[in-house]
């Protein structure tokens, strides 16, 4: 009896031990994420591309993240980061945020309050021209009323106030950046060095990005050694990189591709709700001279003749068949406060010709449209990087051309296509608009707030009408927020200052023996440094040591 109850004891503790082990998490590896476009800036104020922030938002953090249900009119479901607890004060006009007292910058100094109030100012400081300045307009200031306490004081009570606190701006290292002159941080910032869990080890402009676990992070180290962004501008070599097993993620998978995919067992795919909408945008700004109207497109009637003539439904099922859907406006239709309902300009040919017509814009004898003499022709810029919208280009240049318009296609690399519409130098743009986990980007890409350095209205469009009720949407509580957007969008949608053409799911490839964690529809990477490869499953790159 004795021996047999001895027996069962250690082979309880062996069960443990082993169940121990189990449980206990993998270290180690490298995760290579294939990206066509190189980050540009890892200074988070100017942050422009999605690598950009895929990359600074394991540097940096926030003080609280929005959670994988995208709720942002509370704080229900944010992750804390540098916060550890939080609390409101009586009246909802103020926030304190309790700093995590282990959390630490890189370089070893403690993350405190004081940290937190140089961020915001700095963002607001216009010689900076933070690309959050205008999410931060509700914040009156920011103060540190000890090391480990940040609060924050509110204009006026919104639904939006956590969100706009917690989760719109990455906090920086104000002993790094406070002697340095602001005009200098905008031309030249230094080197990043954050309090997230990965550092950058290595910068390899237009070639690769290289971080390494921050193995001493308050919130943990990283599950795996490194993570590598190489940059592959042409798409079918980075399709490559995916499909022999060279890189290990590639997020911008097209619905032809799955083809290429299946056959290739070690990958597999993530569809995720599209949080990108590709748009026409026209200028309202006379190109060789912007202080002048659009010769063209300041015309009202000329833009919504031009969303009239375009096939949206027919362009979005060319080009990505099941895999895309026609926006409703300038939004993606997973926020809850998108009504399914909502629609743009419908297509109508026959609205859109008379339209033209009235206008004075006759067809000749050849079919095409003049006035006075003059063509009605304009340029459509297109990046290089896109193929899809490449594609779209060609299909509106025909959808056009059938309506009388002749529209000429300029191809141009992202940056020298990005530098014209920040210059204001274009007709009309193939552009796409990714969406964070809150509408209110729309401010930014559409409102007279967004016209400037600070802000992505490149086409300058101007409605007061339309930045009133943005604003008011914006506002609303949950009971009343999709009314009030619909309005908002009904008042941009008739105004036709783009043709929103298609909203596209995301399809990711990810190699096998990646272990995934929790992907939010806006943002993949939220939960990338849980990711990790089982021991088993390492490959050659896997079993590099991680440099000291």
């Amino acid at each position: 009896m004795m021996k047999r109850a001895l027996f069962a004891m250690i082979a309880a503790i062996a069960a443990c031990s082993e169940n121990g082990a189990q449980q206990r998490p993998e270290y180690g590896g490298t995760i290579v994420i294939v990206s066509i476009q190189d980050p540009g800036v890892l200074f988070p104020p100017h942050m422009l591309s999605i690598t950009a922030r895929q990359i600074s938002e394991q540097i940096y953090d926030y003080l609280a993240d929005v959670g994988p249900d995208l709720n942002t009119l509370n704080d229900r479901g944010f992750r804390p980061q540098l916060a550890s607890k939080w609390s409101w004060s009586a009246d909802s006009m103020q926030i304190a945020f309790a700093i995590n007292p282990r959390a630490r910058w890189h370089d070893g100094e403690r993350v405190t309050g004081r940290d937190v109030a140089f961020t915001f100012a700095l963002n607001k400081n216009p010689e900076l021209a933070s690309r959050y300045e205008s999410s931060l307009g509700n914040i009156d200031s920011v103060t540190a009323p000890d090391s480990l306490t940040a609060k924050f004081w509110f204009h006026r009570r919104l639904p939006t106030q956590f969100l706009d606190a917690a989760a719109q701006m990455l906090i920086l290292p104000a002993h790094q950046l406070e002697h340095i002159r602001v005009s200098s941080l905008r031309s030249s910032p230094p080197p990043p060095i954050g309090s997230g869990r990965f550092r950058l080890r290595k910068w390899n402009k237009g070639e690769s990005v290289e971080l390494v676990a921050d193995t001493a992070n308050y919130r943990g180290r990283g599950r795996v050694d490194r993570i590598i962004w190489t940059i592959v501008p042409d798409f079918p070599a980075a399709l490559t990189r995916l499909l022999r097993g060279d890189a290990d993620v590639f997020d911008g998978l097209r619905p032809q591709d799955l083809v290429d995919v299946e056959h290739q067992p070690a990958v597999r795919t993530v569809i995720l709700p599209g949080m990108d909408y590709v748009f026409l945008r026209f200028n309202l700004r006379d190109p060789k001279d912007t202080t002048k109207p659009h010769p063209l497109f300041a015309d009202r009637g000329m833009r919504r003749a031009i969303a009239l003539a375009l096939n949206r439904q027919a362009l979005a099922k060319s080009i990505l068949d099941t895999f895309a859907i026609v926006p409703a406006g300038p939004t993606v239709r997973v926020y809850p406060t998108t009504d399914p309902k909502l629609a743009q300009l419908p297509y109508d040919s026959a609205h859109a010709g008379a339209l033209l017509d009235s206008l004075g814009w006759r067809r000749g004898a050849d079919g095409m449209r003049a006035k006075n003499g003059r063509q009605l022709t304009f340029n459509i810029t297109i990046p290089t990087n896109s193929l899809n919208r490449m594609r779209a280009g060609v299909i509106l240049q025909d959808q056009l051309k059938r309506a009388g318009v002749r529209a000429s296609l300029e191809q141009l690399d992202l940056s020298t296509e990005l530098a014209r519409e920040e210059a204001g130098s274009f007709d009309a743009a193939l552009d796409v608009w990714t969406m964070a986990a809150s509408p209110d980007g729309t401010r930014d890409g559409w409102t007279t707030e967004g016209i400037g350095p600070n802000g992505v209205n490149f086409g300058y469009y101007k409605n007061p009408a339309f930045d009133a009720a943005l604003d008011t949407a914006l506002k609303a509580d949950s009971a009343h927020a999709r009314e009030l957007f619909s309005r908002a969008y009904s008042i941009i949608n008739d105004d036709a200052p783009a043709v929103w053409l298609y909203e596209a799911r995301k399809i990711i490839g990810v190699h096998r023996r990646i272990r995934t964690n929790v992907m939010r529809p806006d943002a993949w990477w939220f939960s990338l440094a849980d990711w990790y490869i089982p021991m088993a499953e390492r490959v050659l790159r896997d079993r590099i040591p991680p440099p000291k």
